[in-house]
């Protein structure tokens, strides 16, 4: 998988190194993530900007710490064939304020959690989801956790 990454309104930082790290552990723990024709944007952003998608495009008029948004099913994800032209998997916004602001929350470094939300993300885009099931949520965090791990970055959800 290839990423697009556009840095606007986040402190100085190695944030493309941070997100192509995180997108290949991603890769990792979700081979279809893996796949060489797959692409997938990535945008650092404010939370001003963020609050706009998600009032546009998500109908909630408030900012929240990442938005994904899949181009395709996981259906047609795992039927995509080896050879051909590249392929849209998704869009991801990350927020700064929130993003910085949860980071503090939790005692943890704004890289760290910015590569969670980046897994995060990256899962969504891949047809995962924690809002149908408790089965559903567990599992999904399961796997950001371990892919977390790789990244030497403690279990997120852990006490």
């Amino acid at each position: 998988m290839t990423l697009d990454i556009d840095i606007e309104d986040w402190p100085e930082g190695d944030w493309e190194a941070l997100a192509t790290r995180a997108a290949q552990a991603a890769a990792e723990g979700e081979p279809l993530l893996a796949h060489p024709r797959l692409s997938a944007s990535v945008l650092f952003t404010s939370d001003a900007e963020v609050h706009a998608l998600n009032r546009e495009w998500r109908e909630r008029d408030k900012p929240t710490n990442v938005l994904s948004f899949p181009m395709l099913e996981r259906e047609e994800l795992a039927d995509l064939a080896p050879d051909g032209p590249p392929e849209m998997l998704g869009d991801i916004a990350l927020a700064h304020e929130t993003c910085a602001r949860e980071a503090a929350e939790k005692g943890v470094t704004l890289e760290a959690h910015a590569a969670h939300l980046i897994v995060h993300g990256l899962l969504h885009l891949a047809g995962h989801d924690h809002v149908d099931s408790d089965e559903q949520a567990e599992a999904m965090e399961a796997l950001e956790t371990a892919i977390l791990a790789k990244l030497g970055i403690a279990d997120p959800y852990g006490d």
